[in-house]
């Protein structure tokens, strides 16, 4: 046996502090929430630490918000708040109702940063599956009015870097490989109205990343993975919105995973690290 001395630990460095259920958004009688997961020491100079704006995949319905949050955490510990949203589904509310509730999250914790320790100018939007749709779009659609609400007015839904794990890009091809041929029951996903395809293709216009990037715009850098043996969102949808962007001047990596699925085993320790070096690149 041994006598073992240490030091205590004021300052709480090492240590993190989880906050469940902040609401931040009623809409429609419906209250959405956030998980929030923060260091409890202090950030330098209290000048706020990096904030990751995560949005799982749902199939654009409600996220599960702890799906991530283990693996998060990871990146919490070194000096990050990791704020895991999620929005009305679009069973019930048409799309793109889900990416005005996430700019609603952003605006809220932007309004909120000195309470929860965050610095406003140091976010990164994080999403897989049509959550990596979400990240796209807050990417590419900073401050649009198109997708702004009158909540947390005055504060900006502009994001410092994105990263997208197989998030869908391409809505017409998706639309394509679908095996339904019914565009009534297409629409009943997204609740967007019109029973033709040709109305269902317009309508998902709207959360098409892909159609809003053009030459000359000024976006932040993007980091896209995917798994090249997906079959939900094929890793063409990535492999596209990759060109676009290069194509367009703007900054992005592209990482193909192979051999893997729609979530599931595509995850390993590698591929966090790859992507908490770029998120560590670009937010400090």
């Amino acid at each position: 046996m041994a006598i073992i001395t240490l030091p205590h630990n004021p300052t709480l460095t090492g240590l993190l502090d989880q906050r469940a259920n902040i609401p931040y958004l009623t809409v429609d009688g419906e209250t959405l929430c956030l998980q929030l997961v923060k260091p409890q020491w202090e950030s330098p100079e209290k000048k706020g630490f990096p904030l990751v704006l995560f949005i799982q995949g749902s199939g654009w319905t409600q996220p599960n918000q702890f799906w991530e949050l283990p693996q998060l955490s990871l990146l919490a510990a070194q000096g990050y708040v990791i704020a895991s949203v999620t929005h009305r589904s679009c069973y019930t509310a048409p799309a793109p109702a889900f990416l005005r509730d996430v700019k609603a999250a952003l605006r809220f914790l932007r309004k909120n940063a000195a309470e929860y320790d965050i610095d406003p100018a140091r976010v990164c939007a994080f999403g897989t599956s049509s959550g990596g749709n979400t990240a796209l779009l807050l990417g590419v659609t900073a401050d649009d009015p198109a997708f702004e609400t009158d909540d947390y007015a005055g504060e900006s839904t502009r994001v410092q870097c994105v990263v997208d794990c197989f998030g869908p890009t391409d809505m017409d091809a998706m639309v394509d490989a679908w095996d339904s041929a019914d565009p009534e029951e297409d629409n009943l996903l997204f609740n967007l109205g019109g029973k033709d395809r040709a109305s269902f293709r317009r309508n998902l216009a709207a959360i098409d990343p892909m159609r809003y990037v053009e030459p000359g715009m000024t976006l932040p850098p993007f980091l896209i993975l995917h798994g090249d043996a997906d079959t939900l969102v094929s890793f063409d949808h990535s492999q596209r919105m990759y060109d676009r962007l290069t194509g367009c001047g703007c900054e992005a990596d592209l990482v193909r995973v192979e051999g893997a699925p729609h979530e599931g085993s595509f995850w390993s320790l590698p591929l966090l690290q790859i992507t908490f070096d770029f998120i560590r690149k670009h937010l400090g």
